[in-house]
Order: C-alpha cells, then sequence, then structure tokens
C-alpha cells in the first residue's frame, strides 16, 4: 500500500518539473553601446512563483536554475538601482537585455529595441517633421539614436528628450538584413521586443507579431496631443519607401479581450479603488497596472494609474498615463473623461512651470467641455508666460 501512494506523489514532482531548464543572458546598457551591467538582480517568475534570485557578473552574465520551462508563461524581471525595472515574458534563453537609465524629462521617452541570433540587422527608426532618426542621421531635433546594433541581439535606442507639442512621431523598425526580400517571414521569426520607457518606469513592451511576412515591424504613432496609437503590424517596404508616410498600413492595432478578461479588469479596478480608499497607494497602482494586462484599452484604468502614478511624484508616468486614458475614453461622458485627462496633464506642466505647454493642454481640455475651471487655469498661465 505504500509503494502504492508514493509512486504518484513521484511522477506529480516529475511533471511539475517537464521543461524546466536553466536561463542565461547578458545585460548591457540601453544608452552606451557595448557597455555591461555588472550586479543586476535578475530574477524568474511564474504564476506568481519565483526563482532565487542571482546577480550579473562583470560581463553582465548570469544564469538561474529556475526550475521553470523557457516559454510564454514565464517572465523575466532585472532590476538595478536607478535604472529602470525591466520585466519580459520568455523564452529567455541566450538572450541580451539593456536597462534604460532614469529619464528625467517631464516629456522625454526612450525606445529599446531587442531581438535575437536572426536577422543580424534590424534598426530602429523614427520619423517626425523634418526629421528622420536612424543609422545614417544619429541626432535630430531634440531626439538621437543613441546606440546602433549591426551584429544581433541589439539593443537600438532611441531617445526623444523632449516631444514636440503639435507634431506626430512614427516608430517602425526596419530588417536591413532582409531588405531587399520583400516576402521574408525572418523579422516575424525575430524574436524582437520594443521596450518604451518614459520617467523611471517601463511603461509598454511590443512583441513582434507571428507567422507574418514582410521587412518592416510598424508599431506606432505618437499624435499631435502625444497620444500614443499602437499599430503593431509587420508590412513590406522597398529600401526607397523606408520613412515615406505609410498611412495605409497605420490602422489602430484591433485588441480582442475576452469578457472573461474584461471581469477580471474590472474587479482589480474595484480592488485598486479599496486600496486608494485605505491609502495603500503601492497596493492601488499595482491592481491599476494588473487590471490594464487583462484589458489594455480600459480608459477608467489608466485614469486611476495617472492619479496613482501623481500621488507617488511619477510626473512623467503621469502623463503617459492620462494619454491613454484620453486614447481609449469612451461612454456617453467621453468628453468629460477627455478633458479631466487633458486638464490633469496641463496641471502637471504649470507646476512644473512650463507655461506654454501647460496652456497647449488647457485649450484641448477647453475645446471637448466648457468649465470656469478651466477658463480660470487659461487666464492664469497666460499670465504666468506674460510676466
Amino acid at each position: 500500500m505504500k509503494f502504492k501512494l508514493v509512486i504518484p506523489f513521484l511522477a506529480l514532482v516529475f511533471s511539475n518539473n517537464v521543461g524546466a531548464q536553466d536561463i542565461s543572458v547578458q545585460v548591457l546598457s540601453a544608452v552606451e553601446k557595448d557597455k555591461v551591467i555588472s550586479n543586476a538582480e535578475v530574477m524568474i517568475q511564474r504564476n506568481g512563483e519565483s526563482s532565487a534570485k542571482s546577480l550579473t557578473n562583470n560581463q553582465g552574465r548570469t544564469t538561474i536554475n529556475s526550475g521553470f520551462p523557457d516559454d510564454s508563461n514565464t517572465l523575466l524581471i532585472i532590476k538595478k538601482d536607478n535604472y529602470s525595472s525591466l520585466v519580459v515574458k520568455c523564452p529567455c534563453n541566450d538572450m541580451t537585455y539593456a536597462l534604460s537609465p532614469y529619464m528625467k524629462n517631464l516629456d522625454g521617452m526612450r525606445i529599446v529595441l531587442n531581438w535575437g541570433k536572426n536577422p543580424y540587422d534590424l534598426d530602429s527608426h523614427l520619423t517626425f517633421p523634418g526629421n528622420h532618426i536612424y543609422f545614417q542621421h544619429q541626432k535630430g531635433a531634440s531626439s538621437n539614436l543613441d546606440v546602433d546594433d549591426t551584429d544581433s541581439y541589439g539593443p537600438e535606442t532611441i531617445t526623444i528628450e523632449n516631444k514636440r507639442f503639435g507634431e506626430t512621431y512614427h516608430y517602425f523598425v526596419h530588417d536591413f538584413s532582409n531588405k531587399d526580400n520583400l516576402s521574408s517571414n525572418k523579422l516575424s521569426a525575430s524574436g524582437a521586443k520594443v521596450f518604451v520607457y518614459v520617467g523611471q518606469s517601463l511603461v509598454k513592451t511590443y512583441y513582434i507579431p507571428k507567422n507574418k511576412t514582410g521587412n518592416v515591424w510598424n508599431l506606432f504613432k505618437i499624435n499631435e496631443n502625444g497620444e500614443i496609437v499602437d499599430i503593431n503590424n509587420v508590412i513590406s517596404k522597398t529600401t526607397q519607401d523606408i520613412g515615406i508616410n505609410y498611412a495605409d498600413n497605420d490602422r489602430e492595432e484591433e485588441v480582442y479581450v475576452s469578457n472573461e478578461d474584461k471581469k477580471r479588469a474590472l474587479q482589480l479596478n474595484r480592488k485598486g479603488d479599496q486600496a486608494y480608499q485605505n491609502k495603500d497607494v503601492d497596493a492601488a497602482l499595482e491592481f491599476y497596472k494588473q487590471a490594464i494586462e487583462y484589458y489594455p484599452t480600459f480608459g477608467q484604468a489608466y485614469g486611476n494609474l495617472g492619479l496613482m502614478y501623481i500621488k507617488k511624484g511619477y510626473k512623467a508616468e503621469a502623463i503617459y498615463a492620462n494619454r491613454k486614458a484620453i486614447t481609449y475614453a469612451s461612454g456617453n461622458s467621453i468628453n468629460t473623461t477627455k478633458a479631466s485627462a487633458y486638464y490633469n496633464i496641463a496641471k502637471i506642466f504649470e507646476n512644473e512651470n512650463d507655461f506654454e505647454e501647460a496652456l497647449n493642454y488647457y485649450k484641448l481640455a477647453k475645446e471637448l467641455k466648457e468649465n470656469t475651471v478651466y477658463d480660470n487655469a487659461i487666464i492664469r498661465v497666460r499670465n504666468k508666460i506674460a510676466q
């Protein structure tokens, strides 16, 4: 009898570790070419369970015996003082990741591209009026290509020091290794990921769509009012067409969210509200982030997240979250919601003595909703500008 009871237990233990493997990574700086990051803390997490932590060595490398399979249900987490924490879905083994130093500018953004061994050369591109930032033109108006990589893995990094109000920005990735092959699927199979940072935080991660044909990954635009519009598709372009208007391929990404995931998001949003009422801002912030993970177009959760960022003093992140709340605003009170978010953004700029930018956003709020608060704010900042 004892023998019969032990066998199923052993089988269960064995099955829980099927597919488990060591995961080796290298950590570099996102803004200094080939600079390794030593003593970065690396951890693997799956279903809320975490592996032992490991520190990178003098070559920026570490190997973790995580006990978990290296698949999309496993997360890699990298932390280092004065750098934004990185969280990414695996597969991660033999990959290189880059950490972004904290950004100081209120309306800046850093965009970091990483990929696998093949193709060898993927290029980051950023276009906006009068500017095209890429390997042949690395500096532009308040924007630059910090790191260019031509031998696999990345990073390739573009930093926008200050976004210019009223101008549209467009970010995309070109498969330079297959620039002449419009029917290539190598880009889609590259395992490419793009990490977007504002302030001290990683605010968005894009994963290359799989099983697609094309040599350009068309990721997102930033519209005239600063709102990020996700596109996230793979298209084909000749070298001569790179950087030319992609209007036909710029449809906003359609995100499917199941009713079950929407229900989970609503529950998490309510938990965030309760945590905030209990004055636990950190817990509330995490609940709102989790709600957005389940429901990426949940405008109300973004608005709540923006408030928590303000409470934490994360002003750049608060601007980002309010812009997403504007993008995904819906329902009968859509104009009120958007106007309120524009007002929140304007108030941040005003408190930082950027009165011109504050005026721009107070005006946007007033265009959507008549309110004496907006009128008074416009008068106030105009007086400050005139002083």
